[in-house]
């Protein structure tokens, strides 16, 4: 397991997070705490969870229920201490989060001490806003996505407002570093900008969507990723699932995130199926699991901090860690992107 630094802090990170989000809904306390045992054992030190969590499928009845669990498995063992933990605040949408209202100073304070008391710590290494207030082209929005009526003045307040709260935080000792999620370049230098010019906590790393089916971050997102140090927390590497191959030809295997959650946020769309049975027949030809040549790729960008990894059963952990050993061979790449010449945003 290689190991990277969030941004320009001193935490280090394996490069493959256990991703929490099935926790409460599709796997119990029992299944969530072995996976964390599992995880530490094989040199994952990075979790990631939210309050929004879990989503599988989303419920006022079961919010926050992740770290809740999170909190029983840090009490039950006492390894706080060899875990990196990343949350993250929840934004406008959601009646029963804060009466749905967009993320201010006052949301930010109540959100980490609601945070820290379901997860039975007292510090969040790595602090997200899970998605900006003033819109995102992420989760599909890229097909329709209008930043044309955006207030610029009212934006760059909401951040300096959110930026001084977590400033507060990281002096009362509640969080280590800061990160974004759901962002845009123009927004991730924002952040960066006033931070630098205000004295206030720069932004480590950003969470977005990234996979052989989605491939935004390569583009003006990789140049601020190195120019800046804001080192990528790519989510959804597998696409839901999609690129494990489980759901070719109108499969949908029972207790999947397809039989769920219906077309997996806007992935599982007809539009994806020739890039997904393409990339699923490289693997086999070259002796490679789909999902972990997937994963192996995504550890091979320059601007990766790490890969969240999702799973609903020990086998696909074991299998999704075990993609950190792979290597793809020169030829192998060189296949991947002639696949995704011809695919390039097919979800």
């Amino acid at each position: 397991m290689k190991f990277k630094t969030l941004g320009r802090t001193d935490i280090s990170v394996s490069e493959i997070c256990l991703g929490t989000m099935t926790w409460g809904s599709q796997n119990s306390q029992a299944e969530a705490f072995e996976q964390m045992d599992y995880a530490l054992d094989h040199d994952v030190n990075f979790f990631d969870t939210a309050e929004l969590y879990p989503t599988t499928p989303l419920s006022p009845e079961t919010y926050a229920d992740t770290e809740r669990l999170i909190g029983n498995w840090f009490e039950k063992t006492g390894k706080r201490d060899k875990v990196v933990l990343a949350t993250k605040v929840a934004g406008a949408g959601r009646p029963y989060i804060r009466g749905g209202a967009p993320i201010t100073a006052k949301a930010i304070h109540e959100a980490v001490d609601a945070s820290l008391a379901r997860l039975k710590t007292d510090y969040i290494d790595l602090y997200q806003i899970h998605w900006p207030n003033r819109g995102h082209f992420h989760f599909r929005g890229a097909w329709g996505y209008n930043p044309f009526n955006q207030d610029k003045t009212q934006t760059l307040a909401e951040i300096s407002e959110k930026l001084e709260a977590l400033g507060d935080c990281v002096k009362a000792g509640k969080i280590r570093a800061i990160g974004l999620s759901n962002e845009t370049t123009w927004g991730t230098q924002k952040f960066l900008t006033l931070a630098e010019q205000k004295g206030l906590p720069r932004v480590a790393t950003v969470q977005n969507e990234y996979s052989l089916l989605y491939r935004h971050f390569d583009l003006d997102m990789a140049e601020l990723s190195h120019h800046e140090d804001v080192g990528l927390l790519a989510y959804s590497p597998l696409a839901g699932g999609i690129l494990s191959g489980k759901y070719l030809d109108g499969q949908q295997p029972a207790g999947s995130r397809g039989s769920i959650n219906g077309n997996i946020g806007g992935r599982l769309v007809p539009e994806q199926e020739p890039a997904t049975r393409a990339y699923v027949e490289l693997a086999r030809a070259h002796g490679l699991d789909p999902s972990q040549m997937a994963l192996a790729f995504c550890l091979t960008r320059p601007f990766m901090a790490a890969a969240i990894i999702g799973a609903t059963s020990m086998e696909q952990l074991k299998l999704n860690i075990g993609s950190a050993d792979v290597k793809l061979s020169d030829e192998v790449m060189k296949a991947i992107a002639a696949i995704h010449r011809q695919y390039p945003m097919p979800i």
